[in-house]
């Protein structure tokens, strides 16, 4: 019997071919990845210390925004009604669509409350938002990106100005114990 011996040879790999796949790929990939942005918001918890004078005090000057299921009310002083803001339809054309809330016209009656605060002398920084327990995160999101800032023309140019940056959440009452401003003489 005769052995055969095989020549032992070192195995190349030839990673071109792999190498021209990555040179593709990875800026394919880069290109299409979406960057994620994430903000931070500065949300400010009520101070245990205060006293219930000053407290009974603050809360009657609060500012306040309601989350309803069907509307949006905004109270000034806390519990008096200045305005509600009911859904609306997305289109006029979409009859079976999901109604949603009116962000924009929330905008602008917050920017005329703090023309109207300014005007009374009354430098007003802060916002309760106070949301039903099953409303869903995403409005809860948009209405604090709402009363923070708007959108406004300076010098030709479209910055964010500045309405109720200070920003606090809490239970909407149960029901409707509001008085409308309306009725608040009566």
């Amino acid at each position: 019997m005769r052995r055969r011996r095989l020549a032992n040879k070192e195995a190349e790999l030839d990673i071109t071919s792999f190498m021209n796949l990555m040179i593709v790929l990875v800026p394919v990939l880069l290109m299409s990845m979406v960057f994620s942005h994430i903000t931070v918001l500065d949300l400010k918890l009520p101070d245990m210390a205060a006293s219930d004078d000053k407290k009974d005090e603050q809360q009657e000057k609060q500012l306040e925004l309601v989350i309803r299921d069907d509307y949006i009310d905004v109270n000034y002083p806390a519990g008096i009604r200045l305005k509600r803001i009911e859904k609306v339809a997305p289109d006029e054309e979409a009859a079976t669509a999901k109604l949603r809330y009116d962000f924009k016209l929330l905008s602008d009656v917050l920017q005329e409350v703090k023309r109207q605060l300014r005007e009374k002398g009354i430098e007003k920084r802060d916002i309760l938002i106070l949301s039903e327990a099953d409303t869903d995160y995403q409005t809860i999101v948009s209405t604090m990106d709402t009363v923070r800032s708007f959108k406004a023309v300076v010098a030709a140019s479209e910055v964010d100005a500045e309405l109720f940056p200070d920003i606090s959440l809490g239970d909407a009452p149960e029901g409707e114990a509001l008085v409308s401003v309306g009725s608040a003489g009566k």
